[in-house]
């Protein structure tokens, strides 16, 4: 049998892991289960599982119509990547707004964005999805690299948000900033030394705000192709925000200017 290539402009199929978010533990996939605004693409239950919870799962996921498939513990922990915190079960729930960044540009994203560098803490990372969906923004950038991943905890501290959060999907931040800027979009870091207040700072619709890791700050290859610098003024000493306060800061900010 022959495989022809796809044709020319073709869009790039995309991957499983730009479409759902991939929970696992008992807990959060009976509670993805259950709830009636989330859809479920599937189960995936550990052939050792058993017990009350499991029974719990396996009613809810006909009840959802939900496929469900007993497999081995091993492919469990492969998929979930938590081998001490999967419980044997694991469900990829589908998240509508969540699409690769190329697609999204491709279908000509505008407004803010944000983009994640390096931030590792998963409250932060939630928190952040959670700020950045409130407001409004177009997209936040979520790489592959170098950024905590979309599990449990993430989805936790975004109090259920991730799901339908507008996550834009890539392989590391450069490649974002790189691929942004190609767009037209202007490219914004943070930095408390920096001379403009992002409070009297120009700040384009069509905006891209880079939110450094809780140490090290922006990386190198991010940090030299921003366009504009801005700091938020701190009084009394304070040297700078957690990088979730700092987006919330940001965000309704840009949120603030619209409405003038």
């Amino acid at each position: 049998m022959t495989v022809r290539p796809p044709e020319p402009g073709a869009p790039a199929a995309i991957s499983p892991k730009d479409r759902f978010i991939t929970v696992y533990g008992r807990n959060p996939v009976l509670e993805a289960l259950i709830d009636p605004v989330l859809r479920v693409d599937k189960v995936l239950l550990a052939d050792t599982a058993r017990g009350p919870h499991v029974a719990e799962i396996i009613a809810a996921a006909r009840r959802k119509s939900t496929p469900l498939h007993r497999v081995s513990a091993e492919r469990v922990k492969k998929i979930a990547g938590n081998g001490k915190q999967d419980q044997g079960v694991c469900a990829d729930v589908v998240a509508p707004a969540m699409r690769p960044l190329d697609a999204a540009l491709a279908a000509g994203l505008s407004g803010p964005v944000l983009v994640l560098d390096g931030i590792t803490t998963p409250a932060n990372v939630g928190m952040i999805l959670r700020t950045g969906t409130a407001a409004g923004f177009a997209g936040i950038v979520v790489p592959r690299r170098g950024v905590a991943s979309i599990d449990p905890l993430v989805v936790k501290a975004s109090a259920g948000v991730a799901f339908r959060a507008p996550i834009l999907k890539c392989a590391s931040a450069d490649e974002a900033v790189m691929s942004l800027q190609h767009k037209g979009f202007r490219v914004v870091g943070l930095d408390a030394d920096a001379e403009s207040s992002l409070y009297e700072a120009r700040l384009p619709i069509d905006t891209a705000y880079v939110l450094g890791g809780e140490t090290a700050g922006l990386s190198a290859g991010v940090a030299v192709q921003v366009d504009d610098w801005v700091r938020i003024p701190m009084a009394t000493g304070v040297e700078s925000l957690n990088v979730a306060a700092a987006a919330a800061v940001v965000c309704f900010e840009v949120v603030r200017r619209s409405l003038e």
